[in-house]
């Protein structure tokens, strides 16, 4: 018996669901292009003042660069009163929040071009990194100290920072004996690029090295 396509199988053969079934028809151009690839981090960047300012909260995009040596990437557009405090302490840390800071987090969002003390307007928490001269977010599950090695201007309005990942830190409970994090214990979120929304995780379908029969790999 010949097999048959996948695009004619019943509904839940093969994960073949109505939402992750395989579309077809013609592709279409969208008017505006964009970097849809979702998800994409969600994480609340936490700096050093300057000049009397108080240490700021901004929201950045944000990607790994590579897992050992550990190292980070974030991108801030000019309009960022980040930028400067970036360029002159040349650290900084990644606070990952979890679903019920949303709130405070959009609100940092939508203030990340006005210096204001964003401790203070959200109502988040100010503790003290332990690797790097930086403030963290203390209710932020995990934070990831870095420290910047490389800087790259991105016309027309943004630059390109690599960073050195000297610490990693967590609350109880987010990472196993080994530091595997255990994802069910932590209410993550990201933005879809492309729709501008907030999700949580959802539900694990796979891990890298699956096909390869590996379960180690972290990063």
């Amino acid at each position: 018996m010949s097999a048959l396509p996948l695009l004619s199988l019943p509904v839940g053969m093969y994960g073949a669901t109505p939402k992750n079934r395989p579309m077809q028809g013609q592709r279409e151009k969208l008017e505006e292009a964009g970097p849809m690839i979702p998800p994409v981090p969600a994480i609340l960047l936490t700096v050093n003042g300057i000049g009397g300012n108080p240490p700021e909260i901004s929201v950045v995009w944000t990607f790994v660069v590579n897992g050992k040596p550990p190292q980070i990437g974030i991108s801030v557009g000019d309009e960022h009163v980040a930028m400067g405090m970036i360029k002159k302490h040349k650290s900084f840390v990644l606070n990952v929040p979890t679903a019920a800071m949303i709130e405070q987090f959009d609100r940092v969002d939508m203030s990340s071009s006005k210096v204001a003390d964003k401790f203070g307007m959200s109502g988040l928490t100010k503790g003290k990194a332990q690797s790097v001269n930086a403030p963290v977010v203390e209710e932020a599950p995990i934070h990831v100290e870095c420290r910047v090695s490389h800087e790259l201007r991105v016309p027309p309005m943004r630059t390109v920072f690599i960073a050195d990942v000297t610490a990693t830190t967590v609350l109880p409970n987010v990472c196993d004996e080994n530091g595997r994090l255990i994802v069910d214990n932590i209410d993550f979120f990201g933005m879809t690029a492309g729709s501008g929304e907030f999700y949580t995780m959802g539900e694990k379908v796979g891990y890298i090295g699956k096909s390869v029969g590996r379960d180690d790999i972290k990063y």
